[in-house]
């Protein structure tokens, strides 16, 4: 279940609404700054941009995370808490054997796939590098959709330069016409104004929010991991809360750090 990201919603309408309101404040129009042709240069040309730098496969996964861009995930870092402790608890009252029916429900993969590692009796060593790997991989994937919108914002800003001339081109070989004059004067400030806006409005602060919400899901499998080695080694359940507490408030580490291995191993 997911709820709307109210910064992201917020922060969009107050930077648009801003900037709109202070052009009106100006004696500017709204049709003003509405240019079919600058919008079809300067976002077309970015999309295809991007197109060329990205394999179809990292498009199409930087299209479908706008979802997570505008949304945020219910589940947060404390149930997640709650529940490993939760596992905690069963396995020192039942065995780790009677985990088993419980794991079986999880939803998230990365979750059921550590505790099942868990139930089958795998030593922590071996559970610490499995998803060691694992949790390198989905880091490597998490990482594609914020690169791809740090790239687009990168182009918006020169395909609206590209969009510039372009008008101009228009103007200069226009002259005699003094309508075409004006409308090609305001395709290519306009055309500047979508490559500048969308680049540093969208684009970039996207790239940057989906930087954070990665992060954010990587620091709750990294505890999902400690968890599943402290359960395996059979750790009390208060020392288990109390370690992993430390994600919940934000601190943890990058994974891939030494701690968890070296004490797997020990």
């Amino acid at each position: 279940m997911k709820k709307i990201d109210l910064a992201t919603v917020g922060g969009l309408l107050c930077a648009f609404g801003l900037i709109l309101f202070g052009n009106h404040l100006e004696g500017g129009h709204l049709s003003s700054v509405i240019q079919p042709t600058a919008a079809l240069i300067v976002f077309g040309g970015t999309f295809g941009a991007v197109m060329v730098g990205f394999p179809m496969e990292d498009f199409v996964r930087a299209l479908k995370s706008l979802g997570l861009f505008f949304s945020n995930k219910a589940a947060d870092s404390g149930a997640l808490l709650e529940e490993i402790v939760r596992y905690a608890q069963i396995a020192r009252r039942e065995g780790i054997i009677a985990l088993e029916e419980h794991v079986q429900k999880a939803t998230d993969p990365f979750f059921k796939r550590a505790f099942l590692m868990v139930v089958d009796g795998i030593d922590s060593k071996s559970i610490a590098e499995t998803l060691e790997l694992e949790l390198h991989e989905l880091d490597e994937k998490g990482e594609i959709p914020a690169k791809v919108y740090e790239a687009a914002g990168g182009y918006c800003p020169t395909v609206g330069i590209l969009g510039a001339v372009l008008g101009l081109i228009h103007v200069m070989s226009n002259l005699s016409d003094i309508e075409k004059v004006g409308s090609g004067i305001a395709v290519a400030f306009v055309a500047t104004i979508y490559g500048v806006g969308a680049a540093n409005l969208v684009c970039l602060p996207a790239a940057n929010k989906l930087k954070m919400k990665h992060r954010a899901e990587m620091v709750q499998r990294e505890m999902i991991m400690h968890g599943a080695i402290a359960i395996q080694q059979g750790e009390n359940p208060k020392l288990i809360e109390g370690k992993l507490s430390v994600f919940v408030h934000g601190h943890g580490k990058k994974h891939g750090a030494g701690p968890a291995k070296a004490k797997a191993a020990a």
